[in-house]
């Protein structure tokens, strides 16, 4: 799987070809200005919540490319209204193509469109391909429920919010990858606006302390796992 970061919380991930956009929040962006979402490729998008710091770009993106979104119910039957393709899930259903599946597991949160529609409930993606998995978690804080994917999944790399305020912060967020098993950390959801700014620096170090790995990427970079 190749990561690449568009910013807040939103990522491109590639697995043998097909794509998959997460969250996509850029055009709002202004830390992302370097991205022109034109040039984003997506076979699929997944949808944690309908807030719209994850879902701005979903129609733009949706209309050009012909992606099918995935997410839950309400997310999807808003787009299909709209007349976007997608394919509704719930939490502990998994979606299947040939190339990945993605299971949609719980999230404590809340979510809703910018024009007050209902946006179900929130949730989170385990992503697998091959031997290779990854949690996305979605905004939410640590839960217990968490215990859960270790399970039955063993997580190459997870990717958790550390922006605080609205979401986990840092010390939520170390919990969160020892109930899920995972000391390989991408961090997400930080410094887009002020009540998400820290000292990422800071955060890495304290992962460091907890014999675990940050990744702090910038916006346009990849990493492969």
């Amino acid at each position: 799987m190749k990561i690449t970061f568009y910013g807040h919380a939103c990522f491109g991930i590639d697995i043998n070809g097909t794509s998959i956009i997460v969250d996509p929040f850029i055009t709002g962006n202004p830390l992302a200005s370097n991205i022109n979402i034109n040039d984003i490729k997506a076979d699929y998008i997944l949808v944690t919540h309908a807030h719209q710091d994850h879902v701005l770009d979903v129609e733009t993106i949706a209309e050009r490319t012909g992606a099918t979104i995935v997410s839950n119910y309400e997310i999807v039957m808003y787009y299909g209204a709209k007349s976007l393709k997608g394919h509704p899930v719930n939490h502990g259903g998994t979606f299947k193509t040939e190339t990945f599946s993605a299971k949609y597991v719980n999230a404590i949160h809340t979510s809703s469109f910018a024009d007050g529609s209902y946006g179900g409930q929130p949730g989170g993606f385990v992503i697998t391909a091959g031997d290779k998995s990854l949690y996305i978690s979605g905004d939410t804080a640590v839960t217990m429920d968490m215990k859960l994917i270790p399970m039955t999944t063993k997580l190459t790399a997870s990717i958790l919010p550390i922006g605080d305020n609205f979401t986990m912060g840092v010390e939520d967020a170390i919990i969160a990858s020892d109930l899920v098993e995972c000391n390989k950390v991408i961090g997400c959801h930080f410094n887009t606006f002020p009540p998400i700014e820290i000292d990422t620096e800071e955060a890495q170090k304290q992962f460091l302390e907890k014999n675990k790995e940050l990744t702090i990427l910038e916006i346009g970079s990849s990493i492969t796992i």
